[in-house]
């Protein structure tokens, strides 16, 4: 069962959308926010929507103005130029975990449940987390959980695994979660695991290469106008947004004209919105979601 779409109203506001139209919704899902995109165009708009899940695809809609995907986004310019696509005139994308993949319990996404460590978003990938925590180097443990973890006590918890493995092989979620334990108290402990999960989850999926993959290409695509509509669910997704929006790309600072205006492809259209307290209300995991758009110029 797929959950309503995060901050759906805001993001089909925040689309802009052209009835005659070209979209792309960069992350299906369930379907949510497609849907609504749909209802918005006409005979004559058109939708592409992208999805590397299987459980996702499987869930399509039966709409002849829909391609539906089944690919990651980052392959976004791959099939724009199979459909002959030259532009678009928006972009959403829903970043982070969908509610599906955290509920099945044999995806391995969720601490709620013992399952194998998994955590493939494609589960057609050779790479897990499985491969990730016990083949993985102590260094490599260290700049995934220092990096994408944020955790301050990264060296101890790359340690305890690699020592810990050599014991015996670590093979479901329960039972990474009971060689960690002991580095943090009960008080802590859902947060500090939800950030061990998500850190091995962001090194199996590539999830911020990907993302910066899809945000250097849809400036490419949008047509003067277009707008580009992005949900992230954690610092680290929502800070590649913002530097995009801000500047463009994200190694280094816009280049400026000499009035020292910086060279845009994107503005931003208004402020940051995250989800009312009835949304939080309904959907409690929509709580840490924030919207960003942005316009091509």
């Amino acid at each position: 069962m797929y959950h309503k779409p995060v901050l759906l109203e805001e993001s089909i506001i925040g689309l802009k959308i052209n009835p005659n139209g070209i979209y792309v919704d960069a992350t299906f899902g369930g379907g949510g926010h497609s849907k609504e995109i749909l209802n918005n165009l006409n005979s004559k708009g058109r939708l592409i929507a992208f999805d590397q899940d299987q459980d996702a695809i499987e869930n399509r809609l039966l709409d002849k103005r829909l391609n539906l995907v089944k690919s990651n986004f980052k392959y976004l310019n791959n099939y724009l130029n199979y459909f002959q696509i030259n532009k678009i005139d928006g972009l959403l994308a829903d970043f982070g975990i969908s509610s599906h993949q955290i509920d099945n319990a044999s995806r391995g996404f969720s601490t709620r449940f013992d399952s194998d460590l998994d955590m493939r978003m494609n589960n057609s990938q050779k790479t897990d987390a499985k491969e990730v925590v016990n083949n993985f180097k102590t260094d490599q443990l260290e700049y995934i959980f220092k990096n994408y973890g944020e955790l301050k006590n990264y060296r101890k918890i790359s340690h305890t695994i690699t020592s810990q493995r050599l014991i015996k092989e670590i093979k479901s979620t329960n039972d990474l979660k009971k060689i960690l334990s002991p580095l943090t108290n009960k008080k802590e402990e859902n947060k500090f695991f939800a950030k061990i999960f998500q850190a091995i989850r962001i090194e199996v999926n590539d999830e911020l290469e990907v993302i910066e993959a899809l945000l250097d290409k849809s400036s490419q695509y949008l047509k003067k106008g277009g707008r580009l509509v992005c949900i992230s669910y954690h610092s680290l997704e929502d800070r590649l947004v913002k530097k995009f929006i801000q500047n463009g790309g994200f190694r280094k600072e816009a280049s400026s004209d000499l009035y020292g205006n910086k060279r845009l492809n994107l503005v931003k259209v208004g402020k940051m919105i995250t989800p009312s307290k009835n949304e939080i209300l309904i959907n409690n995991r929509s709580r840490s979601a924030k919207l960003r758009i942005a316009e091509r110029i």
